[in-house]
């Protein structure tokens, strides 16, 4: 309401029956993305950005590309990202990450030469916990954004998501 923006779906389906879906999703999505965590907001961010493009869901790769963007005040680093991982201007230990969490979102397994390939890029077992945290969230709450069609917003719907999301977090 005090954005002048409609309400995004993601949020009214947390509202919908709370005591079943929403305030647990809510609970566990905001500990996956503000917890302690030696990831960055922005990388996690970018995270939830990367799982909702593998999952081709426009409204939430719409929302978390506009988050990752504001927390890393760069929109061409997520855009760059999202766009080509490989050559991306990201460190080593995010790309390795983030390429497992693509494969897992689009194979739906991993290997342990999988796991290996990241811990060797220098991201620690806790770290690999936490980004798995981070896909669990965001493949749940992509496969809802494409079962109930979630509207995009305009850019400026995006925008003023991000700027909750980034004061207020998942609450």
């Amino acid at each position: 309401m005090t954005s002048g923006h409609p309400v995004p779906d993601a949020a009214k389906i947390t509202f919908y029956r709370p005591d079943f879906y929403g305030s647990h999703a809510k609970k566990f999505t905001h500990e996956a993305m503000r917890g302690r965590s030696t990831w960055s907001v922005g990388d996690r961010e970018l995270m939830a950005a990367y799982v909702s493009k593998v999952s081709d869901s426009p409204f939430c790769v719409g929302a978390h590309t506009a988050t990752a963007a504001g927390a890393y005040q760069d929109e061409e680093r997520v855009a760059a990202a999202l766009a080509d991982l490989d050559s991306a201007p990201i460190e080593g230990g995010l790309r390795a990450t983030l390429s497992m969490l693509g494969k897992l979102t689009s194979e739906g397994t991993l290997t342990a030469d999988d796991i290996r390939a990241v811990l060797s890029a220098g991201v620690s077992h806790q770290q690999v916990e936490d980004a798995l945290a981070v896909n669990f969230a965001f493949n749940t709450t992509v496969r809802l954004a494409n079962a109930f069609a979630f509207d995009v917003l305009s850019q400026g719907g995006f925008e003023a998501g991000a700027k909750y999301l980034l004061k207020r977090g998942y609450r």
